[in-house]
């Protein structure tokens, strides 16, 4: 009875070995690991577990995993976050951005440029907020935060956006603190005509809401001074996006027209304004980014303004935007953090935006590619590239969403052998 009994303890243990043995739900093996939360910038290996980053470490044996990925020669990031996009997808006639055909479902433009998180600036307001979540927001895959739009309808167009009675600071901070404080995490300032009322407005909100605002300073004639945006309004932790646009006309401009930053850039920057490239359909300029990063002006946020005409357009998407920055100077390494902890920190949300143990597996795998490419800006120029980053995998909360080349999956023949 006594050897029966160890007979049946010996064998418990050898099944429940393996059991034990493969606590990992997914390894990603060999990757160069970017992580600059955590400053990882190295060869490491990736585990998640229910939906979870359990381990990242070198050499995770695969037979502690129940499926491994080879990402050898690839680089593995935390899932990048889209601080500027337009997603309120709808079909109300006549509308410009809020519930229109001009924003864009989120799955369907996320997760193939590696981003997992999308933040939709100031589509709707909050009058129309309600819908917004329950048609996308709630729907979506992706993660989807939302800056509200200091206009009560949002943008639904150029002409309701003029309508200062319907700027609502107490209304708009009521919606962020009292019913929605985890999805929306800021205020949008946006096409105003006028001063700069607008703005006062959404930073009055910021301030009862504790959140930042980001503002889209065009469309003023003659344009007005940005200096004075950054001086008497905008506070620490607000953001000013489109910076590398170039429309003389309807905005002052970050580079002048002999190529040179103006000097208060760097001190409003150094003081805490944030900048955010939103390139967008006509708000991204080579004769400002390049000069700029050459003097040393970097952005502090890489981001879209994803829209219909945007990702038609020099845009494209986000690991397109990105690979534009590597190809004028910055080293990927950078470009990575600007579009990960940065805007993880700009947004308030510390919990993303890196591959920390116990955060959500969000996580991007990327080719960097090498070659002869060509980059547009939206006045139609173009710069000449030798790299282009490319999303081969993406995960959202552990799922693989997104596998540009099978690196996930057997062969077919696997289906034959098996019968």
């Amino acid at each position: 009875m006594r050897r029966y009994a160890i007979l049946c303890i010996l064998s418990f243990l050898c099944c429940a070995a393996p059991a034990r043995s493969q606590e990992i739900d997914l390894l990603l093996k060999g990757g160069h690991v970017i992580d600059p939360k955590n400053n990882i910038d190295t060869y490491m290996d990736v585990a998640i577990t229910a939906g979870k980053i359990v381990r990242v470490a070198a050499d995770i044996p695969t037979a502690s995993a129940k499926k491994t990925v080879d990402v050898k020669g690839f680089y593995v990031t935390p899932g990048l976050i889209d601080m500027h996009a337009h997603v309120f997808n709808g079909t109300t006639p006549d509308a410009y951005i809020a519930n229109a055909s001009t924003s864009l479902p989120p799955d369907g433009f996320t997760f193939r440029a590696g981003i997992t998180t999308v933040v939709d600036a100031g589509s709707s307001g909050w009058r129309n907020f309600r819908t917004f979540k329950s048609q996308t927001i709630d729907k979506a895959q992706t993660r989807v935060l939302a800056f509200l739009n200091i206009v009560g309808t949002g943008m639904a167009s150029r002409y309701e956006e003029q309508d200062l009675a319907d700027m609502n600071p107490v209304m708009v901070a009521n919606m962020i603190k009292k019913l929605f404080p985890t999805i929306i995490v800021g205020i949008k300032s946006a096409h105003y005509w006028g001063d700069y009322a607008q703005v006062q407005k959404a930073v009055e909100a910021g301030k009862l809401a504790d959140v930042p605002v980001m503002v889209d300073f065009g469309e003023h004639r003659p344009p007005l001074s940005i200096e004075k945006l950054f001086k008497e309004y905008l506070r620490p932790g607000d953001i000013f996006t489109h910076t590398y646009a170039y429309g003389p006309n309807d905005r002052e401009v970050v580079v002048d027209e002999n190529g040179k930053v103006k000097p208060f850039i760097f001190e409003v920057q150094k003081k805490g304004i944030v900048f955010d490239v939103g390139h967008g359909g006509g708000a991204f300029s080579w004769r400002q980014a390049i000069p700029s990063l050459a003097q040393g002006f970097k952005p502090n946020v890489i981001s879209t303004d994803l829209h219909t005409d945007s990702m038609n357009g020099g845009m494209k998407g986000l690991d397109n935007v990105i690979s534009k920055f590597l190809n004028i100077g910055m080293s990927l390494p950078d470009v990575i953090l600007r579009t990960t902890w940065n805007p993880a920190q700009v947004i308030k949300r510390p919990d993303l935006g890196s591959l920390s143990v116990g955060s959500e597996a969000d996580v991007a795998v990327f080719n960097l590619r090498k070659g002869d490419f060509g980059f547009i800006d939206a006045r139609r120029t173009k710069l000449k590239g030798d790299k282009k980053l490319e999303a081969e995998l993406t995960i959202r909360a552990g799922k693989i969403v997104w596998d540009l080349n099978g690196i996930s999956v057997p062969g077919w023949e696997t289906e034959m052998s098996a019968k």
